[in-house]
């Protein structure tokens, strides 16, 4: 038996309007509503095993400042999850109040893509030093930005965004395939794998199409740190605390 470090399942939470929802490829018109107490939920996947839970506001992702502050607060101070959050991160004032409420990472997008000279003077920051995600959410191999909803026909190619932050002290980078996003048609194992050859240093996180637990041990085989999963709970097609239990088996 080997010690291979272990890969987090990382439950999503996706905030609109307060509720917990998915959308679909992330058309903000195709949305599902799942739960209108985001705190019930996240004590939920805590009660099931998990360590880390991604928490995005959509508002803010969309709007270019977070809406759901006051939720956010209530799950972090509410559960010993280590969370995540991401969605409308944009300026200092907003790292420094969601650190500061107990948040362990936040997630950069749009403004990491548009403005790379503020996103690794933050990295770089020794107060924010491996607390920042980088999100490449890509399309077709190309990032998309402002809650997915930005034309990305002549965007940057995530592996070479990838490359030229992997010396970064970043926490991780999470690699989302926008064309599975909430499909659970499987995760795209290969644009997972080809995102690696560029980030041999900084741990990647894989989200996008998981469905099920034969997703979650392809996914297990390649050197990642973690995998998020919305939908597949929601729609109840993966067990959270049998996928918990598979990912903490040694490999």
């Amino acid at each position: 038996m080997t010690n291979k470090k272990t890969v987090e399942l990382i439950p999503a939470i996706d905030l609109r309007n307060g509720k917990v929802v998915r959308l679909l490829q992330g058309d903000y018109q195709r949305q599902t509503t799942y739960s209108v107490d985001p705190v019930d939920t996240a004590k939920s996947f805590q009660d099931a095993g998990c360590r880390w839970m991604h928490v995005v506001d959509l508002d803010g992702a969309r709007e270019g400042r977070p809406r759901n502050l006051e939720i956010i607060e209530k799950i972090v101070r509410s559960t010993k999850l280590n969370v995540e959050v991401g969605g409308g991160i944009r300026d200092e004032e907003v790292i420094e109040y969601l650190l500061a409420i107990g948040a362990q990472r936040l997630i950069i997008g749009t403004r990491a893509i548009s403005d790379f000279n503020w996103f690794k003077t933050i990295v770089f920051d020794q107060r924010f030093r491996n607390r920042i995600i980088l999100g490449l959410d890509a399309r077709e191999g190309r990032v998309a930005t402002h809650g997915w909803t930005s034309p990305d026909a002549d965007a940057p190619l995530a592996s070479e965004l990838a490359a030229g932050v992997d010396d970064w002290p970043l926490a991780a980078i999470i690699y989302t395939d926008i064309a599975r996003d909430g499909m659970l048609s499987g995760p795209n194992i290969n644009a997972t794998r080809d995102l690696l050859t560029s980030a041999k240093r900084v741990p990647v996180i894989h989200s996008g199409g998981v469905s099920t637990l034969a997703d979650i041990v392809a996914l297990k085989q390649l050197p990642i740190s973690g995998i998020i999963v919305g939908k597949a709970i929601y729609e109840g097609r993966l067990n959270v605390a049998e996928a918990v239990q598979l990912l903490d088996v040694a490999a």
